[in-house]
């Protein structure tokens, strides 16, 4: 056998074994290790690249921007920050058509600009946004629907877990990747507002219980007002924090790890000055923020050492030599890519296909011409659409078990998504046609 064929045979082993619930990181490293001593036939080789990987792999200093921003989101979420953006929202928009489905986007939208994880904001939204919304009289699928929805925002909107690992795989700057999102994520929040008051004015049942009372509700004036000094206190914390790490990392005051430190100090900071971080949560908050960012990490290095795999294989070259000669063209080879990551995020999840597909498909976007940053942008979108499309749909079981409403099944679920992953692909269309809206402020 080739080099090559060997090459495409262990990409194959690494998904086979994904699928039958091996952890991606110790598959990426079994199927690497293994692939560079069959490939080379030298055992010695593959353990010395092992030990570069593990030591030079995450060596960098901007890797420090991964536990920082981990612990901010984590703080802020303890410090019920979510609840009050979306309390104001709330405040601001009921009166629109959706409201509250409105103030659901909103709130996740500015909640998205200092966490930077989906999960998290499906968590924190469920609880918060579902109640107010059911009590509104919104069908409660639908409630649980706009919250999975909008959570994906949280990968899109900087700073952003997904759009750290792309940079660290793509080798592109992790600062360009959080300018590139700033436009195509408000691109998606607008969608989704519009979205979500059209479908209420044309399928008024598919949102509401009783669409007739909920326009009573909507009109009525003497519900009792949030005061200006109330919605100002509330909106404080995370607006100062936005400021300090977003306005610091795109004036070119802070890189993104003194952004990240900048982020999680203040969060500590909110935290301790509303009184919600007594010891136990201080413990739970910095016990989380190892597991996650430990297991990041480790996943970088498995990808690192996989990648190395795949160039020893020739695998990038020969796959961008295939597409020339199949005479698909860029967007060809785009139209293509993103498929296959739609089609592989109903059964993986999102930083598995990132680790998996990136090292590959990379280097043969630069060499077809795209600007990295734009592919990345579009990589992510595409992988974003995976949580929340079945069987797998990660956003929306999250919703679903913290939900924990026995009349709303996880199909209801799914369905009331459904507007949303039209939003999302008519985004990504847009963004992979016109490269600008990724690329305008770099």
């Amino acid at each position: 056998m080739t080099t090559l064929t060997l090459g495409f045979a262990f990409i194959g082993l690494l998904v086979l074994l994904v699928l039958a619930g091996m952890q991606i990181a110790y598959a990426l490293l079994g199927v690497a290790f293994v692939g560079i001593w069959v490939i080379r036939d030298n055992l010695g080789l593959a353990f010395r690249m092992l030990e570069l990987t593990a030591y030079s792999g995450i060596a960098d200093y901007l890797f420090a921007t991964i536990p920082l921003f981990v612990l901010m989101g984590l703080l802020v979420s303890v410090s019920n920050v979510g609840r009050d953006t979306f309390e104001v929202a709330e405040e601001l928009l009921r009166r629109l058509i959706c409201g509250l489905g409105v103030a659901t986007v909103a709130a996740n939208t500015v909640f998205a600009a200092v966490t930077g994880v989906s999960i998290a904001s499906a968590a924190v939204f469920t609880r918060v946004a579902v109640p107010e919304m059911k009590r509104h009289g919104y069908r409660a699928a639908f409630a649980a629907g706009t919250v999975a929805g909008s959570s994906v925002l949280g990968m899109l909107i900087p700073p952003s877990l997904l759009l750290i690992i792309y940079g660290v795989l793509a080798e592109v700057s992790i600062g360009g990747m959080f300018i590139a999102g700033i436009v195509p994520g408000l691109m998606l929040a607008g969608g989704f507002v519009a979205m979500l008051m059209t479908v209420t004015v044309l399928f008024p049942r598919f949102v509401l219980t009783d669409p007739k009372a909920s326009r009573e509700r909507r009109a009525d004036r003497t519900t009792k007002r949030m005061p200006l000094g109330t919605m100002v206190a509330k909106l404080v914390p995370i607006v100062v924090l936005v400021v300090l790490v977003l306005g610091g990392l795109y004036t070119g005051y802070f890189t993104p790890t003194e952004a990240g430190g900048v982020g999680a100090f203040g969060a500590l900071v909110v935290a301790l000055a509303r009184r919600s971080l007594d010891r136990r949560k201080l413990w739970q908050v910095m016990k989380q923020t190892g597991v996650i960012s430990v297991s990041i990490l480790l996943l970088l290095i498995a990808a690192s050492f996989y990648s190395r795999m795949l160039s020893i294989a020739g695998l990038p070259n020969a796959i961008a030599d295939l597409v020339a000669q199949s005479g698909f063209g860029p967007y060809g080879f785009l139209l293509l890519y993103t498929i296959i990551i739609l089609l592989m995020g109903m059964i993986l999840d999102s930083t598995s296909i990132l680790l998996i597909m990136v090292p590959i498909a990379a280097p043969i976007a630069l060499g077809m011409g795209f600007d990295l940053s734009h592919f990345g942008i579009v990589t992510v979108l595409a992988v974003e659409i995976g949580l929340l499309t079945p069987p797998f749909g990660l956003s929306v079981f999250t919703v679903h078990s913290t939900l924990d409403d026995p009349d709303v099944s996880i199909e209801q679920v799914f369905s009331a998504t459904m507007p949303f992953i039209g939003v999302m692909l008519l985004v990504l269309i847009l963004v992979a046609l016109f490269p600008i809206t990724a690329t305008l402020f770099l």
